[in-house]
């Protein structure tokens, strides 16, 4: 068990009462003994967190916190609550899945107030499905809590909307990475002819060779495509190319980074809020809709 609040300054008997007082002024549920919560911290920004996970953070006796969640959010766990190291991050040494349901449940059983706090939405490529289908089979009772995933909340801090009505009116979401550590074996043919908006996760290793893929099964080379990488961090960094220079852009990328192609990533020009606020002049038509009419 490893404490993770070392470098975390924990609030104040006041601060937490706040939380409670807002708490029971919502009537929002509460953590109870026994029970396990799977809930997001979104994608990094602390403000992004639900009302819902701050609350399970203050009451929970034991926190299993995944590698992605903001340490931040941990200055809200109570006095004596059991802070475990609980993240997976590809390529680098974690526990087994199995492990962590295990610990989860055996924390329950004793009666204890449990959170799994994981990054994003635990439900969108966070295996949050099946640790909840692990407490099912154990008995535990449980409650999901959804977090702002990085592929909606991640891309708009840079200035990116998932959708948007001259661009796009569907989006597919992909895992950059199968099981087995390789590019996903998907059907690139029809995501090409069918997902005007890709965005995808843990996609930066294979980010090349997904968009080869892509190129061949009939996208243009020159999409446009972006690699984000700490979306909503103070140190989020942001790099706009088109898909054929993708796997370039996205392997000098921070990480974690979520990576997007399609014709929104071009409203990045004008709605860069976060750019703006350092200087940069906005683009008001970056898609050049009213530019084409005034010269028709």
């Amino acid at each position: 068990m490893v404490c993770l609040l070392d470098s975390i300054i924990p609030l104040g008997p006041a601060q937490r009462a706040a939380v409670k007082q807002i708490a029971e002024t919502l009537g929002l549920p509460m953590l109870e003994p026994g029970w396990v919560w799977l809930a997001g911290a979104g994608p990094g920004d602390p403000g992004l967190a639900s009302l819902h996970t701050i609350q399970a953070i203050t009451n929970a006796d034991a926190i299993l916190a995944d590698a992605l969640a903001n340490r931040e959010l941990l200055a809200f766990a109570r006095p004596g609550a059991r802070i475990v190291e609980a993240g997976k991050r590809g390529g680098k040494p974690s526990r087994p899945q199995a492990a962590i349901s295990r610990q989860t449940i055996g924390f329950a059983r004793k009666g204890l107030r449990v959170l799994r706090l994981k990054g994003g939405d635990p439900f969108v490529f966070g295996r949050g499905g099946e640790e909840a289908l692990a407490l099912v089979r154990a008995g535990i009772p449980f409650r999901m809590v959804p977090g702002v995933t990085a592929g909606i909340g991640g891309i708009a801090y840079a200035g990116i909307p998932a959708t948007h009505r001259d661009t796009n009116q569907a989006v597919t979401f992909i895992t950059g990475t199968a099981g087995n550590g390789a590019a996903p074996d998907l059907d690139w043919e029809a995501i090409a002819r069918g997902s005007p908006t890709i965005i995808l996760y843990m996609a930066r290793r294979h980010a090349a060779e997904i968009a080869t893929r892509l190129i061949e099964a009939g996208r243009s080379p020159n999409e446009p495509a972006a690699v984000i990488g700490n979306a909503s961090l103070q140190n989020q960094s942001s790099t706009i190319t088109h898909l054929a220079r993708l796997g370039v852009a996205a392997s000098d990328a921070d990480t974690p980074a979520i990576l997007v192609i399609g014709e929104n990533v071009r409203l990045s020009a004008g709605l860069d809020w976060i750019g703006a606020m350092a200087g940069r002049v906005l683009d008001a038509d970056p898609l050049g809709r009213n530019r084409l009419s005034q010269s028709a």
